[in-house]
């Protein structure tokens, strides 16, 4: 094995250098995993315009790979071992407080880097801090004890693991949070690899009607949400989309909004709450506003609507996910449309946040793609 590791770090806004660094000494209770796919979100590009600390960080949260050195505690506490393919979630909780004991570790103050400046999440963590290795844009990662792992399914490639958290997160939101099930009418806002995601999601749980909106420049991804089972997609750009939504419901609206929209600010909002049903629809947000001025409290009330925030998922979402990922009855190759190597994860985030490529769904960071040189050392 060598002893240095090259990764891709966040340096600053926008800026990233290939850096070496030295191959962690691997306690009995922690692990080594060789990165094979890293993918790339959403929030991966905002967090890269804008970093919330200076630190340097290697980033990558969504992390597929071989477990190369198992610790002998971590293989009795996990179950895992050298040789096995695992998908790693990002959350890196305590599992001592209230949340942990409640199964809700996404919530552990241990893992929120928004209130804890010292919390450990993968693509999140400083590289500063002991083991370095605290993300997928890297030719290893470092698993602590009370990292979450689980074992991805002999039939399902790395690459196609790579769509795991996408899939856990539409899988949550859609299913857990806004109570699709058998029959259910739902509007999906946005066609990227959440809204997608979500379109499986809701046809595996046997939704009678699903309608997807995107825009002009979507129209790939809106072709591609009917391949995996959209009824009606809508170009909001030359469409009325309350006005369609109407006429495809016969006046009705649906039963559940779910927006994975972004920088669309409050439309979307708006336009779920106006698409809803007359009584008791449920309305998924992600909540990235800083504020919502005029907001129509009384429509809302009126209509009796629930609101929640979308928020990660659950050990359970992920394990779904592996198995609708292994049954292969959708398509869901066809979401991964980009690979990059180390050299180029600045190109690849860049891509995901619309710069320089066309029809781009899914990115796939593969540390070991190309032969790529280390430019500095840590």
């Amino acid at each position: 094995m060598a002893e240095r590791v090259l990764a891709a770090v966040r340096t600053g806004p926008g800026v990233t250098e290939l850096r070496e660094f030295p191959m962690p000494e691997i306690p009995a209770d922690g692990a080594l995993m060789r990165v094979e796919v890293a993918g790339i979100c959403g929030t991966d590009v905002k967090l890269y315009a804008h970093p919330p600390f200076a630190d340097p960080v290697i980033m990558g949260h969504e992390n597929i790979g071989v477990i190369t050195k198992a610790g002998r505690d971590f293989v009795r506490r996990h179950g895992m071992q050298d040789g096995d393919r695992v998908f790693v979630e990002h959350y890196v909780p305590c599992y001592r407080c209230e949340w942990c004991h409640q199964g809700e570790y996404r919530h552990c103050e241990a893992t929120d880097w928004r209130t804890n400046p010292d919390a450990r999440r993968f693509g999140y963590t400083s590289a500063a801090n002991e083991y370095h290795l605290w993300g997928g844009f890297a030719q290893y990662l470092y698993l602590p004890w009370n990292a979450v792992v689980h074992r991805v399914p002999a039939s399902v490639s790395a690459e196609l693991g790579g769509l795991v958290t996408p899939m856990s997160n539409g899988i949550e939101w859609a299913l857990m949070d806004g109570g699709v099930g058998y029959d259910s009418t739902v509007l999906i806002q946005g066609p990227g690899q959440q809204g997608l995601s979500q379109v499986v999601a809701c046809k595996q749980a046997g939704a009678s009607l699903i309608i997807v909106t995107g825009t002009a420049k979507d129209a790939a991804r809106l072709k591609l949400a009917l391949t995996l089972g959209a009824d009606h997609v809508i170009d909001v750009s030359v469409e009325d989309p309350l006005e369609r939504i109407r006429m495809i419901t016969g006046g009705t609206g649906v039963d559940v909004v779910l927006d994975c929209t972004a920088g669309a600010g409050v439309t979307p909002v708006l336009l779920g709450i106006q698409a809803l049903k007359r009584r008791a629809g449920t309305l998924l947000i992600q909540g990235e506003m800083a504020a919502f001025p005029d907001f129509p409290v009384k429509q809302l009330t009126e209509k009796a609507i629930t609101i929640k925030s979308a928020r990660g998922h659950s050990y359970r979402a992920c394990e779904l996910a592996l198995a609708q990922l292994a049954s292969r009855r959708f398509p869901l190759d066809l979401l991964t449309t980009h690979r990059y190597g180390l050299a180029d994860t600045d190109r690849a985030i860049r891509a995901v946040g619309g710069e320089g490529e066309a029809d781009v769904i899914h990115v796939s960071l593969m540390p070991w793609l190309e032969d790529t040189v280390a430019v500095a050392g840590v």
